[in-house]
């Protein structure tokens, strides 16, 4: 676990950045669209819930947020997404899971294919038994005692809070993941980030910084691609090299 949240507060500042550019709106309208398709209801379909709260978080508005919806229900017109999740390994043997939303997906699958390749990782091979789907919530340390948050989470449903260097970590079922946050948020404890997630059950130590780099080079490039939605690994990469890279 160490080192995930980490690169989970690195990726939610990255995608505030994202946003300003517009790249993290186009991913965000696609999966609430594909949400919608099971029903235009947030209150009846959790996995839209989810979709338009982080879509808020991120300042969507509103009106994007409801045409998003309208075209997932068939109310405007739209474009279908197809949805995929590849399996493979990066540099140094790392379990890499990418979530993609396409209307196009032999395109998808040679692009894909074509970035782990460039950068070093194989796609091939199973690696979804090493996650776990979980809601994940990453707050800082210094805004709260330990045991005050930990009665706070446990009391609100979440299933254990890993403490880090930096950080604590509140894992929760994803079926209880707005109840845990709310719950936070009530308290007014500001968050780093807090999303539903797929955490590695068991991890790969990634020491060297060369090579980290070059796990994180694949990594930046798959979520940088247009029909990436996630990306999950299991690596772990010590706080100083990830801060160094993103300082």
């Amino acid at each position: 676990m160490s080192g995930h949240s980490k690169w989970a507060s690195i990726k939610h500042k990255k995608a505030a950045t994202d946003a300003k550019r517009g790249a993290l709106f186009t991913k965000l309208i696609r999966e609430i669209t594909t949400a919608a398709r099971s029903g235009g209801n947030p209150e009846t379909n959790p996995r839209l819930r989810t979709a338009i709260a982080r879509a808020k978080s991120h300042n969507m508005p509103t009106a994007n947020i409801e045409n998003a919806i309208k075209k997932g229900t068939g109310e405007l017109p739209g474009v279908v997404y197809e949805e995929i999740t590849y399996e493979g390994f990066g540099p140094g043997g790392v379990g890499i899971m990418v979530d993609v939303l396409t209307d196009n997906k032999n395109r998808a699958s040679a692009e894909i294919r074509n970035i782990f390749s460039k950068k070093g990782g194989n796609l091939s091979g199973s690696v979804a038994w090493m996650f776990q789907k979980k809601g994940y919530i990453v707050i800082d340390r210094k805004i709260i005692e330990e045991d005050k948050l930990l009665s706070f989470a446990l009391e609100a449903g979440a299933e254990d809070m890993k403490t880090e260097e930096s950080t604590y970590a509140i894992i929760c079922d994803p079926k209880d993941f707005e109840k845990v946050k709310k719950t936070i948020e009530e308290k007014k404890i500001p968050l780093l980030s807090a999303e539903i997630t797929m955490i590695p059950t068991n991890t790969i130590r990634i020491e060297e910084e060369a090579l980290a780099n070059q796990i994180l080079d694949l990594v930046d490039e798959l979520e940088n691609h247009v029909d990436v939605q996630h990306v999950y690994a299991n690596f772990d990469i010590p706080d100083e090299i990830l801060e160094k890279r993103n300082s």
